[in-house]
C-alpha cells in the first residue's frame, strides 16, 4: 500500500492538484493507495467517484496539520502493509513518527527560505532524514542542493500529464466564437501572480498589436494581481486586445488552449516565489501549442529552446516581444508546435511513473 499526504487535491484546481491527482492515479494502478488530503468543499462527493480511499481533514490550518498528523500516525501504527509514504510538501512529513520509506516531492517555492533560518533549518530537518527528496525539474534541484539538501537523496522527475484524448466540438465552436477573427492568439493559463509576469506581456502587447493588428491574449485564471493587470489593460487601451476569463469548465479551457498560436509564461522571481516546473507548458504543448517561458525557474525542463518553445528574459520587455514576435513571424510557431506535440509524449504519466517505479 502507497500512503499518500497531500495539501493540494482535487476538487480543487491547480497546477499542483493536477499533478498529485495524476501522481495518485498512477500509483493506484500499481498497489492499494491511501490518501490523507484537505478537506474543501464538494470534496466528498468527489471522493465517492474515485478508486481508492481518501481521508479529508478539516478545520483551521494549525489545528488541521497537527490533527492530520494523528491520523496518520495513528494508521501507520495500525496498517502493517504501507510500503511508502509519498508527500507533495515538507511539511506534511514534518511530524510523521514511522520506519517506512518516506518519499517528498519539492517545487521550489515552498524551500526558498535563507540558509541557516528557522525555516531553512524545519526543511533541511525532514528533507535529509528520509529516503528520497522527488525534485520536479534541474532548476528545483540545485536550488535544493544550494540550500542545504544532501545532493544524493535527491531524484529529477518531471511532473506528468494525463493526455486529452478530444475536446467536445461545441468547446472547440465556442473557443472560436470567443478568439472571433483574431489569428494571432496568444494565452495564458494561470494564477495571477506577480511572478507570472501578465504585466509585461501586456506591455508587450501594446508594440505587438502594431505589427499584429489582429493580435489578441487570453488570460484564464484569477488571483491578487487580477484587478492591477485590468487597470494596466485599460491604462494601455488594449480591452479590444486581451480577454479575462474564470471559472470556465476544464473542456473550454482545453479549447482554447488548442485554438491558440502560443503559450505565453515568462515567469520571474518575485522574492521567494519561482516558477519551479510549469506543466502548463506541457499541457498546452500536448495540443501543438509552442510555448514562451523565462529564464528564471524550471521552465527550460518543460521547454527545449527555440524547438518546442523559446526561453526569454521575463525581466527584459524587449526580449518577451522580440521573442513572441519571432514566434509569430512567418508562423513560425507552426514547426515549434508540431516538435512540442511530440515532446510533450515524454511527460505522459504512464512514462513518468516509470521512475517513480525505479525507486520505489
Amino acid at each position: 500500500m502507497f500512503l499518500v499526504l497531500t495539501r493540494n487535491f482535487p476538487p480543487e484546481v491547480g497546477g499542483m492538484q493536477n499533478l498529485m491527482w495524476g501522481l495518485t492515479t498512477s500509483l493506484s494502478k500499481l498497489d492499494m493507495v491511501k490518501v490523507f488530503a484537505d478537506y474543501h468543499e464538494n470534496s466528498n462527493i468527489f471522493d465517492e467517484k474515485v478508486s481508492f480511499s481518501i481521508e479529508r481533514v478539516k478545520g483551521p490550518k494549525i489545528i488541521r496539520k497537527f490533527r492530520k498528523s494523528f491520523l496518520i500516525n495513528d494508521f501507520l501504527t495500525k496498517n502493517k502493509k504501507v510500503r511508502c509514504v509519498i508527500a507533495d510538501h515538507w511539511k506534511s512529513l514534518e511530524n510523521i513518527n514511522t520506519e517506512v520509506k518516506k518519499i517528498c516531492l519539492i517545487h521550489s517555492k515552498e524551500i526558498n527560505h535563507k540558509k541557516g533560518s528557522w525555516l531553512n533549518k524545519r526543511v533541511l530537518n525532514v528533507l535529509n532524514n528520509i529516503e528520497y527528496v522527488i525534485a520536479n525539474s534541474n532548476f528545483t534541484k540545485n536550488l535544493a542542493i544550494e540550500l542545504g539538501v544532501k545532493s544524493e537523496k535527491i531524484i529529477i522527475i518531471n511532473p506528468g500529464i494525463e493526455p486529452v484524448d478530444n475536446i467536445p466540438e461545441k468547446n472547440l465552436k465556442e473557443a472560436e466564437d470567443i478568439f472571433g477573427e483574431k489569428k494571432n492568439r496568444l494565452i495564458t493559463v494561470s494564477r495571477f501572480d506577480k511572478r507570472k509576469n501578465h504585466e509585461k506581456i501586456i506591455m508587450a502587447l501594446r508594440n505587438l498589436k502594431e505589427i499584429y493588428p489582429d493580435i489578441i491574449y487570453v488570460c484564464i485564471g484569477y488571483g491578487d494581481e487580477e484587478e492591477n493587470v485590468k487597470k494596466l489593460v485599460d491604462q494601455l487601451g488594449l480591452s479590444k486586445q486581451v480577454i479575462f476569463m474564470k471559472n470556465i469548465s476544464n473542456d473550454l479551457k482545453n479549447a482554447l488552449v488548442a485554438s491558440s498560436n502560443i503559450f505565453v509564461m515568462p515567469s520571474i522571481i518575485d522574492k521567494k516565489s519561482v516558477e519551479g516546473f510549469g506543466i502548463a507548458f506541457v499541457e498546452a504543448a500536448q495540443f501543438g501549442v509552442p510555448s514562451l517561458g523565462g529564464k528564471d525557474g524550471g521552465a527550460s525542463d518543460a521547454i527545449i529552446h527555440e524547438k518546442t518553445g523559446l526561453i526569454c528574459d521575463g525581466n527584459n520587455l524587449e526580449d518577451i516581444y522580440s521573442s513572441i514576435d519571432k514566434l509569430l513571424k512567418d508562423r513560425k510557431y507552426r514547426e515549434y508546435g508540431k516538435l512540442a506535440k511530440e515532446n510533450s509524449q515524454n511527460f505522459y504519466w504512464s512514462n513518468i511513473i516509470e521512475n517513480y517505479k525505479r525507486i520505489l
